[in-house]
């Protein structure tokens, strides 16, 4: 029998490899209307009768806050010693562009300032879905009005924190508070617009993301780096043959155009032009020089993926439906496919040249994990867990050059318009006493970090 230690993934992880955690300012803050911050769009989504489950609100969340401290020192005590969050845009400016919240400003320094204390270093998204609702107001993401509040907030928050933080990225998710919010109106606000709209709320995105680019490259200091966090569309090969893997590509390829595409190729490729014909984007003189701005690294979400394989009938691919008896988390979309880790990142590389990736976001949502004796023994967290990190394991060993690994999410928190039924984090949140309970596959990524390989 081949002794354990002779296997791939048993050797460790680089040395120089991020392990670390993430959470969102807006689905763990609280204090939604505190100390000057100003109304987001969740704020007042979560408010419409059967937008959220349960009507839950941001308005406590995790109340992380006022418990900042004492998270960071959990986290501290687990080895986390990397932490991607986000900064609450209403926060700091109130109505998303106007007056600036010096309070806003001053609560980001305690925070990195406690951080620091911890050992950890901040990975900071600049935008994680809390538009100002007073932008909504105005168009949202459908009006260029967006474009020029977010590159003045770019240039605020990395003027101010400069000193404190490195590691940046500009959007987080462009499909889920584009496409899902305006298109499909499942997310915040809660618009169905013409596929004309929805490409031209995409357009403004990744401008904005051109402006945080910037940002940071002007106002960023020696050593800052910045990058986009993107939740692509990811497929695996039915079968790893060559006929099945260009398949896979050729699908990659179509459905990361108007993205990760359009920022490699400093345009939209012509195919993507050719699809969505009348309803292309508005571009103007200029606007591709900022989305073409080049980046340090590239952040993937990557949760679940499509299968693929090579077509009998003249086609590029063939996109496989699932079963219905297919393995998922308890959320609806989130089916088990470990091997997306590997080839979202592997494509990434070959079509992108991107060389520098991290996986920014991996996670698994379920409803009910009661704390029983102390202990939370989610152990389908557990097994997700070690399956996608051997994936990524693989993916580095080919030569994929993947630097981090940030598991979603730190912490239970607010799961968008599923409200506090699907818990996703690490660490138990008792949303009636606050009370942080470490679960089971809490202890185990502190393991799997301190020995920085798979147990």
């Amino acid at each position: 029998m081949t002794a354990l230690t002779s296997l791939t993934y048993a050797s460790p992880f680089p040395a120089d490899f991020v392990f670390g955690v993430a959470a969102a300012a807006p689905q763990i803050e609280g204090a939604a209307f505190e100390d000057g911050k100003g109304e987001s769009i969740w704020d007042r989504f979560c408010r419409q009768p059967g937008a959220v489950h349960d009507g839950d609100t941001l308005d406590v969340a995790c109340d992380h806050y006022h418990r900042f401290d004492d998270d960071f020192a959990l986290m501290a005590s687990l080895g986390v010693k990397h932490y991607r969050l986000s900064l609450a845009w209403p926060r700091i400016y109130p109505n998303g562009d106007g007056e600036l919240n010096p309070a806003g400003l001053d609560f980001y320094h305690r925070l990195f300032a406690s951080m620091k204390k911890h050992g950890i270093t901040p990975w900071v998204t600049m935008f994680h879905w809390d538009l100002p609702q007073s932008l909504e107001d105005r168009g949202g993401w459908t009006a260029r009005v967006t474009v020029d509040a977010f590159a003045r907030y770019a240039d605020t928050v990395v003027k101010a924190f400069a000193g404190e933080v490195k590691h940046w990225i500009t959007m987080n998710e462009i499909r889920c508070f584009t496409q899902l919010a305006y298109g499909y109106g499942t997310k915040a606000p809660g618009r169905q617009e013409s596929a004309a709209v929805v490409n031209q709320t995409f357009h403004h995105a990744l401008l904005c993301h051109g402006h945080g680019v910037r940002a940071v490259r002007e106002f960023g200091g020696a050593g800052a780096v910045v990058g986009l966090t993107d939740n692509c569309d990811v497929c695996i090969p039915v079968t790893e043959t060559p006929a099945d893997i260009a398949a896979a590509k050729a699908w990659f390829l179509e459905k990361n155009a108007h993205v990760l595409g359009a920022m490699h190729a400093g345009r939209y490729p012509q195919d993507y032009l050719d699809r969505v014909g009348a309803d292309a984007p508005q571009v103007l003189p200029g606007d591709f020089d900022l989305i073409s701005l080049p980046t340090d690294h590239l952040g993937l979400n990557i949760y679940t993926g499509t299968y693929v394989r090579a077509s009998t009938g003249g086609a590029a691919y063939e996109a496989l439906p699932n079963p219905i008896n297919y393995p998922r988390a308890d959320s609806p979309w989130l089916r088990l496919v470990p091997q997306s880790i590997y080839w979202a990142t592997r494509f990434a590389a070959e079509c992108y040249g991107h060389a520098s990736l991290y996986i920014t976001e991996n996670g698994c949502g379920y409803n009910d994990e009661p704390v029983v004796n102390g202990e939370v023994l989610d152990l389908h967290r557990r097994d997700f867990l070690r399956n996608h990190l051997r994936e990524a394991h693989r993916a580095i060993a080919d030569g994929v050059p993947l630097h981090g690994y940030f598991l979603w999410s730190f912490i239970d928190n607010y799961e968008w318009e599923d409200g506090y039924q699907r818990r996703f984090g690490i660490v138990h949140c008792d949303y009636a006493t606050q009370t942080r309970t470490p679960k089971l596959s809490a202890r185990y990524y502190a393991q799997v970090m301190a020995e920085r390989k798979i147990l």
